[in-house]
């Protein structure tokens, strides 16, 4: 990933605060089949052993990628943050000598490393389990897969394969308007704030605190 220096996100634990916040990534391999691309929800875990992370995820039994990829070779997985474009009317500089562009901020994390694909179904089910009650948590009253008859997921968990991806290199970028002078980036927290669509709020404070 092409990251100038004062996009780059150095400290480990932000991106892995950001692939937390946003568990659902993109899968990428290549292998006998060309390149190949999944979506799916992602449980990170971090120990002595793999101090950059592992990502636990499954796909569907049919989907062929599972099949496809080399252990021996080295695949992807994309987690997007926070994005917003940015309006060059934002910049105060623009009436000065109107030198700017539109652009876009955004954070994003790229994880490298080996995939090897699970079958146990011992491990699936607590895979699917661990998932849930990731997702769950922010909940009064969260599901459970204890809610679940266990023949039910039996059942279930025979319909998917398991996919751990160990972490061997990472990266993070977060262009949040650091190339810009500080009048401008006042007036694209002001932009931002006052538009205030999507994601636009979660990337002006961004913006704030990265340019401290």
């Amino acid at each position: 990933m092409y990251t100038p220096k004062n996009f780059a996100v150095e400290d480990v634990s932000e991106v892995h605060a950001l692939m937390r916040a946003r568990p659902f990534a993109i899968l990428v391999t290549h292998g006998a089949d060309g390149l190949m691309a999944t979506h799916l929800p992602t449980v990170l875990k971090v120990d002595g052993e793999t101090p950059l992370g592992r990502i636990e995820c499954h796909v569907a039994r049919p989907n062929p990628h599972w099949r496809s990829f080399s252990p021996q070779a080295d695949a992807l997985m994309i987690f997007q943050g926070p994005e917003a474009y940015i309006r060059p009317g934002w910049y105060p500089s623009k009436a000065e000598h109107a030198k700017v562009v539109p652009t876009w901020n955004y954070a994003v994390a790229h994880a490298y490393g080996r995939l090897e694909a699970v079958q146990d179904q011992t491990w699936l089910i607590a895979h699917v389990s661990e998932l849930t009650q990731q997702q769950e948590a922010p909940f009064a009253e969260p599901w459970s897969t204890a809610d679940a008859p266990e023949s039910f997921l039996a059942t279930m968990a025979r319909g998917i394969v398991g996919l751990s991806f160990t972490i061997t290199r990472i990266e993070g970028k977060a262009k949040m308007s650091q190339n810009r002078e500080p009048r401008d980036r006042a007036g694209v927290v002001g932009g931002l704030t006052e538009r205030g669509l999507g994601e636009d709020r979660e990337i002006a404070a961004l913006v704030e605190r990265l340019n401290r």
